[in-house]
C-alpha cells in the first residue's frame, strides 16, 4: 500500500483537532492565544506604518512637484574688476536671451514646458502686520499651468486678473489678515539706484488670487507677480534669472541635466527638485528602512511565542503521538501535524493583522482628527495632514515576513515530536 502524500487531508484534520481542544484537553495553550495577538498587532503595526510612509513620501513629492519646477537653469556668477579701485565685483548671472533660451529648452525631448522667472526676496505688509515673502515673477500663462497653484478647489479669486495685481498664498494672506481686494506693500532691500545709494523700493500692489499649495512653507511665504512688473520692481529689465523646466518624468529628471546644460549654452547650471529636497528623500528611505527593521523584531517575538505554545502542545500530546506512531504514522507525518499548528496560529493572525491594518490604514486620517488639532503640527511637518497610501506590495510584504516567520519557528518544536519515541511516550499509559 503506497503512503499518503505529504500534507494530506488527515494531517490538516489532525492538526486543526488539537489547536480547538480546551487546555483541559491539552490543546491550545495561553500562549498560543499570546502569539496570535501579537502576530495580528505586529503585522496591523507593519502595514499601516508602511501605508503613512509611502502616503507621506507620495504627498511630499506631490506637493513639490505640484508647486515647483523639475528643474532649472540658471547662469553662473560673473566677476569683474573695478578699474578705479581694483576691486573684484561678483555679479549674478542673468539671463537676457530668455524667450530664446526657453524655446531651445522647450524642444528637448521629454520637456514640457518652460518658464522665465524673476525671483527676489522682499518683505509684506499690511495693516501693520509683516511677513516674509519670496517673490516669483512669471507669467499669467505660466502660473496657470502650475497644477497646485492653479487649483480653483482651494484657491480664492480669478486667475484671469492676474496681471493686475498679485497671487499670494493662503499662509501669507492669513498671517496679514488680508483678502482679495485688498492691497499690500511689498519692500525690496535693493531698489532705486541714488547718489546717496541704493534705497528700499516699497510698491503696493492689489490681491487678485489666494492659492493653497498644500504646502506649509509655501502657502506661508510665496507671492507671485506678473513676469514685466517682477522685471521692473527688481532692476530685472529685460533679462531673467533662471528658466524653470518641467520634464514627463520628474522621477528621473536627472536624465535630462546634461541635454539641458547643452543646449542653455555656456555658463549654464541646472538645479533639480531632488537636488534641493534630496537630503529629505534619503532621510525618508532610511527611516522606512529603520521602522521596517523595528517592526519586523516585533513580529519575530510574536512568532516565537508559537515555539512556546508548540513545546507545550508536544508535552500534553506525548501519549497521542505514541498512540498515532504505533498506527503507522511516519516521523515525517508527526512532523507535518505540528507543523501545521503552528502555521494555523501564524496564518489566522497574520490574515486578523492585515484586515486591521487596513482598516487603521484607510482611516489614520480620521484617527488623527480624534487626537486632536494638536497631533498634527503642519508647520514642522510642511503638509496639512497625515497621509496614507496603501499599496499591494507593502501588504505582501508584511505578509511575507510574518508568514516566513511563523514557519520557520515551527520547525524546531515539530521536529521534537516527530522524534518522539513511541515505546517512551506509552511507557507509563
Amino acid at each position: 500500500m503506497p503512503s499518503p502524500r505529504p500534507f494530506s487531508g488527515y494531517e490538516f484534520l489532525i492538526a486543526w483537532r488539537y489547536l480547538r481542544a480546551r487546555r483541559a484537553e491539552g490543546g491550545v495553550s495561553v500562549m498560543t492565544w499570546i502569539s496570535l495577538i501579537g502576530i495580528a498587532l505586529g503585522v496591523a503595526a507593519l502595514i499601516v506604518t508602511l501605508a503613512v510612509r509611502t502616503g507621506f513620501r507620495a504627498e511630499f513629492v506631490d506637493t513639490i512637484l505640484g508647486a515647483n519646477a523639475h528643474t532649472t537653469v540658471y547662469m553662473s556668477p560673473t566677476s569683474f574688476e573695478n578699474e578705479l579701485t581694483g576691486e573684484i565685483y561678483t555679479q549674478p548671472g542673468r539671463i537676457s536671451d530668455y524667450d530664446d533660451m526657453a524655446t531651445r529648452l522647450a524642444a528637448i525631448d521629454g520637456v514640457i514646458r518652460t518658464a522665465p522667472v524673476v525671483k527676489g526676496q522682499v518683505m509684506a505688509t499690511a495693516d501693520g502686520r509683516a511677513n516674509v515673502a519670496e517673490v516669483f515673477g512669471i507669467s499669467a500663462e505660466n502660473l496657470a499651468r502650475i497644477p497646485r497653484i492653479a487649483d480653483p478647489e482651494t484657491a480664492y479669486g480669478n486667475l484671469s486678473d492676474f496681471e493686475n495685481g498679485i497671487a499670494i498664498g493662503s499662509g501669507i494672506a492669513r498671517e496679514l489678515g488680508v483678502g482679495i481686494g485688498d492691497r499690500i506693500r511689498l519692500i525690496a532691500p535693493e531698489g532705486a539706484q541714488t547718489a546717496f545709494g541704493t534705497t528700499p523700493r516699497v510698491n503696493a500692489y492689489e490681491i487678485t488670487y489666494i492659492f493653497t499649495a498644500g504646502r506649509y512653507d509655501i502657502d506661508r511665504t510665496r507671492v507671485y507677480m506678473p513676469l514685466a512688473e517682477a522685471q521692473s520692481y527688481f532692476n530685472r529689465e529685460d533679462v531673467a534669472d533662471e528658466i524653470e523646466i518641467y520634464v514627463d518624468d520628474p522621477e528621473h529628471v536627472a536624465n535630462w541635466t546634461l541635454p539641458l546644460i547643452e543646449a542653455a549654452g555656456e555658463g549654464a547650471q541646472v538645479w533639480t527638485w531632488q537636488d534641493s529636497s534630496g537630503s529629505f528623500l534619503r532621510a525618508l528611505d532610511i527611516e522606512d528602512d529603520v521602522m521596517f527593521i523595528i517592526l519586523s523584531v516585533l513580529v519575530l517575538i510574536a512568532t516565537m511565542n508559537i515555539t512556546s505554545g508548540l513545546i507545550m502542545l508536544v508535552k500534553n500530546k506525548g501519549r497521542d503521538i505514541g498512540i498515532l506512531r504505533t498506527m503507522g504514522l511516519t516521523e515525517g507525518a508527526v512532523l507535518r501535524v505540528f507543523f501545521l499548528c503552528g502555521a494555523f496560529t501564524g496564518v489566522i493572525g497574520t490574515v486578523i493583522g492585515v484586515v486591521l491594518g487596513v482598516i487603521v490604514a484607510l482611516n489614520v486620517d480620521h484617527i488623527m482628527a480624534l487626537l486632536g488639532s494638536g497631533a498634527w503640527d503642519a508647520s514642522v511637518r510642511g503638509i496639512y495632514e497625515l497621509p496614507s497610501k496603501l499599496r499591494a506590495v507593502d501588504i505582501g510584504k508584511a505578509v511575507a515576513l510574518s508568514l516566513t516567520l511563523s514557519f520557520l519557528v515551527t520547525i524546531i518544536p515539530a521536529a521534537r515530536a516527530a522524534r518522539m519515541n513511541p515505546v517512551e511516550a506509552l511507557r507509563y499509559e
